[in-house]
């Protein structure tokens, strides 16, 4: 038994742009609730509702109390600090990312909703002309319809907001509805017209607990993103959109075989006519989908059009209409089943170049370039093996991604043989035209590493292959990270810093040095001991202090120095030599320079 939901989106155009501008528009912020405040010693002995913490000392007279209940009720409402940040805390505080329920007793504050006082509209070219193509519900009640002349709704109303309709991402929002409607409630969507989506829930509805349900939850699904739905169910297509479109119902759900009786009271344009079969319906009195039901075939078709009668024979299920589902983007894939089973390298890496021409015109006629190549090989006892390979640009060049296979192919085990072998691009991304030369003047093109690098990870691996990227941190440690081997990094900090950076700060012994700013004067390092001839710094580096508390007074003073053999070092002195809270005065080396 068939069975269709229509889901429709009257004020599709004006709720994006209301949801676009939704933080700019938000309630103003209310007071945040007072606790009672329970002064009776038997109770407890500490007050409450004060406002201050009372562990502290300056809190414990009243002049102080007082002083610091004024100086908090001069900030703003927004930074006056709550009973529970700053009172007494023997309750268990809120758990800052769930909804606050209310007290017993008192009654739960609903949301402040968004009004916007000017009416919208949103105006298209047509023609020599711009007329309305969408209006908020504001505009519609004064009277605004859709199909009016801009001319003709600003002299009605002089204040309303007109703004350019954007049909692209209208349909750009039904898209993604699409797209999420298969991926999660039915195999089968599709969409009906700019301004909704049909939904077959043939075999599906009970996954959702039933029809009723699933489109209660379809509602409260759409107004969370801020868009008003209507749902409606039936045995074809064409009713579920008429009374979708033109109920009295936020949900509305008919039998199979009931199609007649339910859209009998509903007017022609219910079923999707043309504006000549609609003038010429109004023309002859027919008001109404039951004026058209009784009347001969023959005679309604030369009226209204023979499109008008397979409407009709549609929305009551004489005549099928089909759904052309949304499908989504396939993996593209090219396969070869070989008429024997193969088992030599040579024959493998034939197939693949076949595999591989039949992927790059795939990816040609998508304009995408493949990032991420699987190679999965059937063999003759029903096992498979897969082999992957990736790149790190987008590519089409068949020759190269052979040559990453090829890389790969010692790692192929073939068993008794391979039967069938498949490709799959299991990341693309856009591939566009590039240029091949610098200018037209015969200078060499910049040479493209990115063959290179694909062929190092392939022998190395990709972990192996990395640059360097700078990170806003004052800690050396931390200031920079490994990135993309093709990426280019900018924004590197003026001073210094050594080639080679330790993964970790290693210990000094036998230091000599004057305190608090020289530097030092003889250290050993791995055993073996280095006479300094020339050094510079201090440089000195404070510790974050918001990333740990240990941080708060740690200090580093850094020195590039120099040995007798000339081998310059990068070395650091945990604290300021002053204040023993900034550190040990114990030396690390972190890196060497050259």
């Amino acid at each position: 038994m068939t069975r269709v939901a229509s889901l429709y989106l009257p004020h599709l155009s004006i709720e994006r742009l209301r949801r676009l501008e939704r933080p700019r528009a938000l309630p103003e912020q209310q007071p945040a609730p007072q606790l009672p405040v329970d002064d009776d010693p038997s109770v407890c002995s500490v007050p409450r509702g004060g406002g201050w913490r009372p562990g502290a000392r300056w809190a414990r007279a009243d002049a102080a109390r007082a002083a610091i209940e004024e100086q908090a009720s001069t900030l703003p409402l927004h930074q006056q600090p709550t009973m529970r940040e700053l009172g007494r805390r023997s309750e268990a505080a809120d758990h800052p990312f769930k909804r606050p329920v209310a007290a017993p007793g008192s009654l739960a504050r609903s949301p402040v909703p968004v009004i916007h006082s000017v009416p919208l509209i949103l105006a298209e070219q047509v023609g020599q002309r711009n007329v309305i193509t969408a209006a908020c519900p504001a505009a519609l009640a004064l009277g605004l319809t859709p199909g009016m002349a801009v001319t003709q709704a600003r002299a009605l109303v002089p204040d309303i907001d007109i703004r350019p309709a954007d049909p692209a991402a209208d349909q750009a929002v039904l898209d993604s509805l699409a797209l999420h409607a298969v991926r999660h409630w039915t195999p089968t969507a599709a969409a009906s017209g700019a301004d909704g989506l049909w939904l077959d829930l043939t075999g599906a509805a009970h996954l959702h607990g039933g029809e009723e349900r699933f489109c209660r939850r379809l509602v409260s699904f759409c107004r969370r993103f801020g868009f008003t739905a209507r749902v409606a169910v039936a045995g074809r297509p064409g009713a579920a959109h008429a009374l979708a479109r033109f109920g009295r119902q936020s949900v509305t759900s008919i039998p199979n075989g009931s199609e007649a009786q339910a859209l009998a009271p509903l007017p022609p344009a219910a079923l999707r006519l043309t504006p000549d079969a609609l003038t010429a319906a109004a023309r002859f009195g027919l008001d109404r989908i039951a004026d058209l039901l009784p009347l001969p075939r023959g005679p309604l078709a030369r009226r209204l059009g023979i499109a008008s009668v397979r409407r009709l024979d549609e929305a009551l299920g004489r005549v099928p209409e089909p759904i052309v589902p949304v499908v989504p983007e396939e993996t593209p894939v090219a396969r070869r089943r070989l008429l024997e089973p193969i088992g030599t390298a040579e024959a493998i890496e034939h197939v693949i170049g076949d595999l591989l021409g039949d992927m790059i015109l795939t990816l040609q006629e998508r304009g995408l370039g493949a990032r991420t190549l699987l190679l999965i090989l059937e063999r003759i006892d029903g096992s498979e093996q897969r082999i992957a390979i990736g790149t790190s640009r987008p590519s089409r060049d068949a020759s190269h991604l052979a040559r990453l296979f090829h890389l790969r192919i010692e790692k192929i085990d073939p068993g008794d043989g391979i039967e069938t072998m498949r490709l799959a691009a299991t990341r693309t991304d856009p591939l566009s035209a590039t240029t091949l030369a610098a200018s037209l003047a015969g200078d060499d093109a910049p040479a493209d590493v990115a063959t290179l690098v694909d062929q190092l990870a392939g022998r190395v691996g990709d972990a192996a292959l990395f640059t360097a990227a700078p990170v806003e941190s004052d800690v050396p440690e931390r200031a920079v990270c490994r990135a993309s081997p093709l990426a280019a990094p900018t924004g590197w900090p003026a001073w210094r810093r050594p080639v080679r950076l330790l993964r970790r700060p290693e210990p000094l012994i036998g230091v000599l040095a004057l305190l608090p700013d020289a530097p030092p004067r003889r250290f050993t390092w791995r055993g073996h001991v280095h006479a300094v001839v020339a050094g510079d710094g201090p440089e000195r580096i404070h510790g974050e202090w918001w990333r740990r508390d240990g941080e708060l007074w740690a200090v580093r003073d850094y020195f590039r120095v120099e040995d007798d053999t000339g081998a310059r070092f990068w070395l650091f002195r945990r604290g300021d030599g002053v204040d023993a809270s900034t550190g040990d005065l114990s030396w690390y080396l972190h890196g060497l320079f050259g």
